[in-house]
């Protein structure tokens, strides 16, 4: 059924129940049957599907509901924040692959983004966080059951696919990935005329304009994280089904001692930060080397190390980072039976005859190396997938210490422009780029409309994963149905985000390719724990949890969501399943109003 069908069948429903509402209506109560409580829903208008079908779901069991529409990102966190809701229309991909991702950032006590305080489910993310994947799976069962089926602390709505449009008449429709988790990767795209690599930008687009920092540790969000995963180069990276990997990353191999708590990391040395000068990329001379990891991680997982640390809580399980330079420390036994040496020397065309401290004295082809290791707090594998997030790209630690001169403890943001500012890369009289980048590309100069990115010409020259196009500019364009006829006008070449409701469009569209993944996506109302009624009391957060019947989103979107139990659904089988139930519905309600009198 298409949308437009389906949301005039949503709206007779709702007619024949009594219970209009229209947009110019939203705050006023809703609801037929004698609820007393009224449910305020939250969210953006760029949600406004899925609230309607929430509210209608709510009101079908009874409960009267405030629709709390807000039109931006920013206002809406400041609604969250201020805790106005009872439920929040909230959302979580899964950048790195991991469930530990999936769940410690968003509930467990004290978390960055958490409102949550349950000391089991503490317990059950720090336990699935030592365990293999063959072992977490019975732990991720248990959470999720008392996360979702016993208090209710969420209610799951879907899974969402991933989707992005190529104009393949244009680009090499088969150098574009499209990862599960990790950011569109640009040096391996390249167009159908490879002449043109050197003369025309790839063109590609962002909903936001305003970036929150190139530095990669102060910042965890839409606005940045595909530039950060370009700019910076990290340890290891992620397939594009999830698998960690040393390929395209710092490292030429990494190993896993047996102990699970000590993890190593062969460096080449073919990679030179880049700097911009007279807004074109250059290279800046400096080899991106072990001190660089040690200060970049060092850093990554120091809360006080930055103001306003976005990211530190993902690194926590770091206790130190080191250069190793004794090669006998290579001789301990690896997870995989054989030596650590081993292990970082597969595939690699010389093997390791030394171990060198300073990176001006590395050389791989006469065998002399650099190898970091890195020492976690507890067992943990999973830290191999925070390793390969954004945050933990390598910065330069000369130009972070040039540059951060001022007071953490007496930073004033008026005044004080730490390094990745975006003031610092904005065209205008504050115009001053410092960037230093260890990845594929650096970030020249923004403004509202556009972001202009270069090559760097001195990472991995000469091999594979050196980049194939010089420029790549962004352009800002933050509605969908805009950015889709940029798409089909020719104006952007990939346009990442597609859509559910617009793949038919660009399916027919001659000059487009359609390119569709499996994503880490899971959309779901989070119930407010610290305040209102959903507080107190479990029997009404039941009672709206299932209410929900992921069947009518699935159908709303064409079939291309996925059901889900909890933001882990994608990544760990779990075999529960949420299930409307009309009679646990009113069983709940039922209680609730008796607890109420």
């Amino acid at each position: 059924m298409k949308k437009s069908g389906l949301s005039l069948l949503i709206i007779l429903l709702v007619v024949l129940a009594g219970c209009v509402n229209t947009k110019s209506s939203v705050g006023n109560e809703e609801g037929s049957q004698a609820s007393k409580e009224t449910i305020e829903l939250l969210g953006m208008s760029s949600s406004e599907d899925d609230l309607n079908i929430v509210r209608d779901q709510l009101v079908k069991s009874g409960l009267k509901v405030k629709l709390n529409i807000q039109p931006d990102y920013g206002s809406y966190t400041a609604q969250k924040d201020a805790g106005n809701y009872d439920i929040v229309l909230s959302s979580w991909t899964t950048v790195t692959g991991n469930p530990d991702y999936a769940v410690r950032g968003i509930f467990k006590t004290g978390a960055d983004n958490s409102i949550l305080s349950d000391k089991q489910i503490d317990q059950l993310i720090d336990t699935a966080a030592t365990e293999t994947s063959d072992e977490y799976i019975q732990t991720y069962q248990e959470l999720e059951k008392r996360l979702v089926f016993d208090k209710a602390y969420i209610a799951p709505l879907y899974n969402s696919l991933k989707a992005q449009g190529v104009n393949k008449e244009v680009i090499n429709e088969k150098t574009v990935r499209l990862a599960k988790s990790r950011a569109v990767a640009w040096e391996s795209i390249d167009f159908n005329d490879s002449s043109k690599r050197n003369k025309d930008p790839l063109i590609t687009q962002q909903a936001l304009a305003s970036l929150t920092s190139l530095d990669p540790i102060k910042g965890n969000d839409g606005s940045i994280n595909t530039l950060n995963t370009n700019m910076y180069v990290r340890l290891v990276n992620l397939t594009d089904d999830d698998t960690v990997t040393s390929k395209g990353s710092l490292s030429w191999n990494h190993a896993a001692a047996k102990d699970k708590t000590h993890y190593y990391f062969l460096l080449r040395d073919d990679i030179h930060f880049a700097r911009v000068e007279n807004k074109k990329a250059v290279d800046s001379g400096e080899r991106v080397g072990a001190d660089d990891v040690v200060f970049s991680l060092n850093r990554a997982k120091d809360k006080n190390a930055v103001p306003d640390h976005r990211t530190y809580s993902l690194h926590e399980h770091i206790k130190s980072a080191e250069v190793v330079t004794d090669l006998s420390e290579l001789k301990a036994i690896s997870g995989n039976g054989g030596t650590i040496k081993e292990d970082l020397e597969k595939d690699v065309q010389q093997k390791v005859k030394k171990l060198v401290k300073d990176k001006k004295d590395a050389d791989n082809q006469a065998g002399a190396y650099q190898v970091v290791k890195i020492t976690t707090t507890e067992p943990f594998p999973q830290v191999l997938n925070y390793l390969a997030h954004q945050s933990a790209g390598i910065v330069s630690k000369k130009q972070i210490e040039r540059v951060n001169t001022y007071d953490i403890d007496a930073f004033d943001p008026a005044k004080d422009i730490p390094y990745g500012d975006q003031r610092t890369i904005t065209e205008g009289k504050m115009y001053n780029n410092q960037l230093f980048a260890s990845g594929p590309y650096i970030l020249s100069y923004k403004n509202d409309y556009e972001a202009v990115f270069y090559k760097n010409p001195a990472y991995m020259k000469g091999t594979g994963n050196e980049p194939n196009i010089s420029q790549v500019t962004v352009r800002f364009i933050e509605n969908p149905d805009s950015a889709l006829s940029a798409l089909r006008n020719g104006e952007i070449h990939i346009f990442n985000g597609i859509p559910e409701t617009k793949y038919d469009v660009v399916e027919k569209d001659s000059k487009l390719a359609l390119q569709k993944n499996q994503s880490n996506a899971v959309a779901y109302l989070l119930f407010n724990t610290s305040k209102r009624e959903v507080a107190k009391s479990e029997d009404l957060r039941k009672a709206i949890l299932y209410s929900i019947n992921q069947e009518e989103f699935v159908n709303f979107y064409q079939g291309h969501k996925n059901k889900a139990s909890s933001t882990v659904s994608p990544l760990v089988e779990t075999k529960n399943e949420l299930k409307p139930d009309a009679e646990k519905v009113k069983e709940y309600l039922t209680a609730y109003q008796k607890s109420k009198k």
